[in-house]
Order: structure tokens, then C-alpha cells, then sequence
């Protein structure tokens, strides 16, 4: 009964709109309106702007670090618990509730539940993602390429439960960005305003 609880609380903390609330709360905007109409941070930093968008960020990794750590809170001894929690919240960031079963792409809300559970591999998985964004100049592909490296490291350091939840994340994300891949292959993907493929492109006028 604890554990039903523990999933149900998860998931409506993943459900939580941050970009819509802060949206329309501090800009009276609805990133749902512009842009990709994603409610994730990338849209909310293109519609709201920078510090409303940064906001969404830390938001939406805190979501995925509450709802892993409820495990704890709940005095549920196995850490195993805090990383098949956390899969609840990243549902529920992407089929949110509150929004009719819609939402963002759950990248931030994963690396949230990373957090919980490796601190260390946490760091790891930011560097891998900013890197790749300063050199491709691609959210989608750093969305990616970093829980695709944190579960090959994880296999590598044989934490089973780890890379398995990990390949399950990212074969998620694979599925919510196959929109982006098709993009990245057609070479149309949305860049954002820097790293060395943006000014690639500005350079020679692509």
C-alpha cells in the first residue's frame, strides 16, 4: 500500500506544469503557444526568456530528485526504489494530468532522478550534455548522447539496475525526440544561438 502511494505521489509530482505555471504566472505567456510548444525548458527559455526559462530548468530536475527521494522519505530501505520511483515522475512529466496526458519531453526531470540516485553520475551526465550542446549546438542531441553515455558508463561500472533503467529512459527519450532526429537528419533541427556548429553555420552563411 506504502509502495502504491509512492508511485501515485511521484507521478503527480512529475505531472507538475512548471513551465506553464511559470509561464503564465510571471510572463503571461504559455510556452504551449510558440516555439516547439513544448512545456520543457528549451521552449520556455525560447518563449519566456532566460530566467523564467532557467527557473523551468531547476523546477524540473527538482521534480525528478522529490519523487525519487520519496523512497527515503518513506523509510523504504532499497535505493533500488529510487530509481524505479523516479520512472513515475518522468511519466508523469510527459503525460501530465493537469495538462489532458501531455507534457514535456522529461530530460530535466530524468536527470533530476540521477541526481537522487548517483550524485557523481549526475555531474558526469551535465558535463556529457553541456559538451555536446557547445559543440553541436543541438538541445535534442545532447538529450541524447547523455543518457546514452550514463548508461554505457553504468554497464561499464556494472550497476545492472542503473544502465538498464538508464536504456529505458533513453529509448524513451529516442521516442519522445524522434520529431528532432528526423530534423538532424534532414539538417533542418533548431539550433540554439551558440557553440562551434552555430557559428559554423553563421561563418559560412548555411
Amino acid at each position: 500500500m506504502k509502495l502504491c502511494l509512492i508511485f501515485v505521489l511521484a507521478y503527480l509530482i512529475g505531472s507538475f506544469p512548471s513551465g506553464v505555471i511559470i509561464g503564465r504566472v510571471f510572463c503571461h505567456k504559455d510556452p504551449r503557444d510558440a516555439g516547439s510548444h513544448n512545456i520543457g525548458t528549451t521552449n520556455s527559455y525560447r518563449v519566456l526568456g532566460p530566467v523564467a526559462g532557467t527557473a523551468v530548468l531547476f523546477l524540473d530536475i527538482l521534480k525528478g530528485t522529490l519523487a525519487a527521494s520519496l523512497p527515503m522519505l518513506f523509510h523504504i530501505p532499497n535505493h533500488a526504489f529510487v530509481l524505479i520511483v523516479g520512472l513515475a515522475a518522468v511519466v508523469g512529466h510527459a503525460y501530465s494530468i493537469f495538462l489532458h496526458f501531455t507534457g514535456g519531453k522529461a530530460v530535466a526531470t530524468s536527470a533530476g532522478i540521477l541526481l537522487a540516485y548517483n550524485p557523481l553520475f549526475f555531474l558526469i551526465a551535465s558535463t556529457i550534455f553541456v559538451s555536446v550542446i557547445l559543440i553541436t549546438s543541438m538541445v535534442s542531441m545532447a538529450s541524447i548522447l547523455g543518457p546514452l553515455m550514463i548508461a554505457i558508463l553504468s554497464f561499464y561500472t556494472q550497476d545492472w539496475l542503473l544502465g538498464t533503467i538508464a536504456t529505458v529512459v533513453l529509448l524513451f527519450l529516442i521516442y519522445r525526440h524522434r520529431e528532432n532526429l528526423i530534423r538532424i537528419k534532414n539538417g533542418t533541427e533548431n539550433l540554439v544561438s551558440f557553440g562551434l556548429y552555430y557559428h559554423y553555420r553563421q561563418k559560412h552563411n548555411l
